[in-house]
């Protein structure tokens, strides 16, 4: 394992993987490929480190989290990232979408209509540009 590849706790992928299945005995990597939309052979592979995983696109890497969160796991983009040595992107349109939501939820209502009447304005003004 080489130190850009590696996570922060000193996991590459397959450690990785290994430890958080671990943690759900009753699934599979048969049951992670079919759950996160990625083919068997090339999850098994990186498993057992036959294939590389420094080009694995972002959405798979965010689909396994995902996967692990639905079945009780926790984890976070950041490990999987650390884990293929990339430096991890910014949050995901849904993760932005949700943290506006729980922003908007904490303003009384009266900020509430302000800050839809702004989002409209924005709205109007990027259209026009």
């Amino acid at each position: 394992m080489t130190t850009q590849n590696a996570s922060a706790h000193g996991e590459d992928l397959a450690a990785l993987l290994e430890r958080l299945l671990a943690e759900c005995p009753d699934r599979t990597q048969k049951d992670l490929a079919a759950a996160s939309g990625i083919a068997y052979p090339t999850l098994n592979a990186w498993m057992n480190r036959t294939r590389g995983t420094s080009r694995i696109a972002p959405e798979k890497l965010r689909a396994m989290v995902k996967v692990f969160r639905e079945w009780g796991v926790q984890t976070t983009p950041r490990e999987f990232f650390e884990a293929v040595g990339r430096p991890v992107p910014g949050p995901s349109r849904d993760e932005r979408e949700k943290r506006l939501l729980e922003l908007y939820r904490q303003l009384p209502e009266s900020r509430q209509r302000a800050l839809v009447k702004d989002a409209e304005a924005m709205v109007q003004v990027s259209r026009i540009v």
